[in-house]
């Protein structure tokens, strides 16, 4: 990836999964965080359109520094989990964290990642969308893995990648790292195009 030598590349994200990600495919960037935005979006938005848009807002508070910096890149980015028509994101507690995982049990859902790169040339924005089939999952399985995993800061309350997901997933269809946080083989694409 020659054409990003220049390039001063930042991913604007506290999650510690898709720095490992986009470290993992040889990328040199930093960690830069502005503010929480606040993840609100239009109601009438479809699911694939509202990653997206929570990345896009993810972007906006780094748009003065891309205007005064030629050589920096931003990328920003959103997952959510779709079930039963239901967009969820980041469980608040125990309880909602529950409630998330029994609706996913036995159902196939899809997860859906927004990515926005953001240069002073230009900006791409897109979206990944994996199905995932989870097994009819117990109580107490539930129960152990928000005990012992604490996925409040996973949307859809589970990490593919962790026991939940070595015990309750029986199929993918689509990108795994996807539903880790990142596209990564989408990004990768998307920025040997810059």
């Amino acid at each position: 990836m020659q054409n990003l030598n220049n390039y001063n590349i930042i991913l604007a994200s506290k999650s510690p999964r898709r720095s490992q990600l986009l470290s993992e495919i040889g990328i040199d960037f930093s960690v830069e965080i502005k503010e929480d935005v606040e993840e609100k979006y239009p109601s009438d938005l479809k699911h694939e359109d509202i990653a997206v848009f929570l990345s896009k807002l993810k972007a906006k508070p780094f748009l003065a520094d891309i205007q005064n910096d030629s050589n920096k890149i931003v990328i920003t980015a959103d997952t959510i989990v779709c079930a039963k028509g239901k967009v969820l994101g980041k469980p608040k507690d125990k309880a909602e964290a529950t409630e998330m995982l029994k609706l996913l049990s036995g159902i196939k859902h899809q997860v859906i990642s927004g990515v926005t790169i953001s240069s002073k040339q230009k900006v791409v924005s897109f979206s990944v969308s994996t199905d995932v089939y989870f097994k009819s999952l117990t109580e107490a399985e539930i129960e152990y893995y928000i005990n012992n995993y604490k996925p409040f800061d996973k949307a859809g309350a589970y990490g593919i990648q962790e026991w939940i997901g070595m015990i309750g997933i029986e199929k993918i269809e689509g990108s795994y790292f996807n539903v880790v946080g990142l596209p990564v083989q989408r990004l990768y694409e998307e920025l040997n195009q810059f």
